[in-house]
C-alpha cells in the first residue's frame, strides 16, 4: 500500500488543457464555483405533497360524514382513494422521466432516479390496493363472487379493458425494477421495458374518466385532471425530443480523439460548436449516443472528466462490457448525440466551502472535473487496487498545485491492513483533521461507497455534507 500527498510532492506536473498527447499552454484555474441553495427542491418537494391532497380532496369532499356504513362501502370509498393516488403518483413517474431540464439540473437526474425507484413501489401497491378493493367492494355490493365481478367489470365497463392492461404493465415494470432482477438484465432491456410505463399513462387514462366517481361528472375536478396530463404529456414531449433536438443542432457533437488512459480505459474528447453556451457542471453527467455502427441504438450517461472549456469535452470511460468496448474503435469525426447534463453532484451544490473527494478506479472522472470548481483546499483520497489503475495521474498532480489540492493515492487490495487504516473512521481523520467541517463527494464501486459512507459517519460527519455519485443511474 502507498499513499502520498501529492500537493507536497507535486512532481511530474502537465497542463490538462491539452488532448491526444499534444501539450497546450497553460490555462489558469477557474474560480470556484458558486454554491446553489436547495430552496428550488424544498418547493418541488412541497408542490408535490400539495399535488397529492388536491388529488384525493375531491373524494374527502364529495363524501358525505356517516355514508361508510357497511363493509362494502368501506371497500369502495378505499378503492377510489388508493385510484385517486395511483392516477397522481403515475403523473409524477412520467413526469420525473421526462428529461425536464429544471428537474434534471434542478433537483438531479440521480435523486430523481431514487426518488422514481422508491414512488414507483408506493405506485405499484396502490394500483393493486385500487384494482382489489374496488373488485371485492363491488362484488360485496352486488352479491356476485369475486371472480365474477371481475368478468363483470371487463365486459360491462368503458375502458376497463385497457385499465387491467395498463395494470398489468406496471406489475411488470415494478418487477423490473428489483434491484438483483435489475442487474440480471441488459442495460436496454430494463430501459426499453420500462419505457412501456408511458403507454401504462395512456391506457389507464379513458376509465378514470369514463368510470371515476370524482373524474366522470364534468367540471373543475375533470378539467384539473385533464389539463394535468396535457401538462405532464407537452413536458415529455419537450424534454424528451424538442430539446435534444434543439441542444443537438446548436453544438453538433463529434468525436475528436479516443486516447487510451489504461488497456481498459479510455477518454474520449469531443469537439463542437458553440460549446461555450453547452456549461454542464463538474460531476454533472450527460446522455451520450455515438452514432456509430453497433453503438447508435444505445444510450449511457457518463460524467465528464474535465471541467467544460468552451473548446472541447471529455468523458473517460472503463470497459465493462460490449459497448464500451467499441467505444474504444470510435473514429474521429463520428456525429454524437447528447442529452443533459444533469445531477446535483456539483461544487456547486456544497454545504461547506471545503470538501473531501474519495474515488475508486474510474470513479475518478468526475471528481477529477470537480477538482477544477472546488474553492483551494480541496483534498482528494484516490483508491485503486494497483499502481496500473490509477487514471489520469498527471492531471492530479497538476491540480494539487494549481488548486492547492491535497492528494493521496491508496494502492492495494481491500484487505490489506494499509487501504483498511487509511479509510477507517480514524484513518480519515489523520488525513483531514476538519473532516468533519467538510462536504464528501463520493463516487466509485458501490462496495468503495457503503464503507467509506460508513466510515465518515462512525467518524462524525453528518449525512447532509455526503454527496454520493454511485456507477448505475
Amino acid at each position: 500500500m502507498t499513499y502520498q500527498d501529492m500537493h507536497a510532492a507535486g512532481r511530474r506536473t502537465r497542463d490538462p488543457s491539452g488532448y491526444g498527447g499534444r501539450p497546450a499552454a497553460p490555462v489558469p484555474p477557474p474560480p470556484a464555483r458558486p454554491r446553489r441553495g436547495s430552496a428550488g427542491r424544498r418547493a418541488l418537494s412541497a408542490l408535490f405533497w400539495a399535488g397529492l391532497v388536491a388529488a384525493v380532496l375531491p373524494w374527502w369532499l364529495d363524501t358525505p360524514a356517516g355514508s361508510l356504513t357497511g363493509t362494502a362501502d368501506v371497500l369502495t370509498a378505499a378503492g377510489r382513494v388508493t385510484g385517486l393516488v395511483a392516477g397522481y403518483l403515475l403523473l409524477v413517474q412520467v413526469l420525473m422521466m421526462s428529461r425536464l431540464g429544471v428537474l434534471e439540473r434542478g433537483v438531479g437526474g440521480e435523486r430523481l432516479s431514487r426518488v422514481h425507484r422508491d414512488l414507483g413501489a408506493t405506485l405499484l401497491v396502490a394500483v393493486l390496493a385500487h384494482l382489489s378493493l374496488l373488485v371485492v367492494g363491488y362484488a360485496r355490493t352486488l352479491g356476485n363472487p369475486v371472480t365474477a365481478q371481475v368478468g363483470v367489470l371487463l365486459r360491462d365497463f368503458d375502458d376497463m379493458v385497457s385499465a387491467f392492461a395498463a395494470a398489468g404493465i406496471l406489475v411488470l415494470v415494478g418487477g423490473t425494477g428489483i434491484r438483483a432482477v435489475r442487474r440480471a438484465m441488459p442495460y436496454e432491456l430494463w430501459y426499453h421495458l420500462h419505457l412501456t410505463s408511458y403507454l401504462a399513462l395512456l391506457l389507464g387514462f379513458g376509465h378514470q374518466f369514463s368510470n371515476g366517481a370524482q373524474l366522470f361528472p364534468p367540471g373543475p375536478v375533470r378539467t384539473g385532471w385533464i389539463a394535468a396530463y396535457l401538462l405532464v404529456a407537452a413536458a415529455l414531449v419537450w424534454g424528451r425530443l424538442v430539446a435534444p433536438v434543439l441542444l443537438n443542432l446548436r453544438h453538433r457533437l463529434r468525436v475528436a480523439d479516443v486516447v487510451a488512459e489504461s488497456p481498459d480505459t479510455v477518454s474520449i474528447y469531443l469537439t463542437g460548436r458553440r460549446l461555450h453556451q453547452l456549461d454542464p457542471l463538474g460531476g454533472q453527467y450527460l446522455r451520450w449516443r455515438f452514432l456509430a455502427r453497433g453503438c447508435w441504438w444505445q444510450s449511457h450517461p457518463f460524467s465528464l472528466s474535465a471541467a467544460a472549456n468552451g473548446r472541447w469535452l471529455r468523458l473517460t470511460v472503463k470497459v465493462v462490457g460490449g459497448h464500451t468496448r467499441d467505444l474504444r474503435d470510435l473514429d474521429p469525426g463520428t456525429r454524437v448525440w447528447v442529452e443533459g447534463p444533469s445531477g446535483t453532484f456539483t461544487a456547486a451544490h456544497r454545504t461547506r466551502e471545503r470538501a473531501l473527494l474519495i474515488a475508486g478506479g474510474s470513479g475518478i472522472g468526475p471528481l477529477r472535473a470537480m477538482l477544477e470548481e472546488l474553492p483551494a483546499g480541496a483534498a482528494l483520497i484516490y483508491r485503486a487496487r494497483t499502481p496500473a489503475d490509477v487514471l489520469l495521474q498527471h492531471e492530479l498532480d497538476w491540480l494539487a498545485q494549481a488548486r492547492q489540492t491535497s492528494v493521496w493515492y491508496v494502492v492495494g487490495s481491500r484487505d490489506d491492513a494499509g487501504p483498511r487504516q487509511v479509510m477507517s473512521p480514524d484513518g480519515l481523520r489523520r488525513l483531514v483533521p476538519d473532516l468533519t467541517r467538510r462536504d464528501v463527494y463520493l463516487c466509485g464501486p458501490q462496495g468503495l461507497v457503503d464503507s467509506s459512507v460508513r466510515a465518515l459517519r462512525q467518524a462524525g460527519v453528518p449525512r447532509r455534507q455526503i454527496h454520493l455519485a454511485p456507477f448505475e443511474l
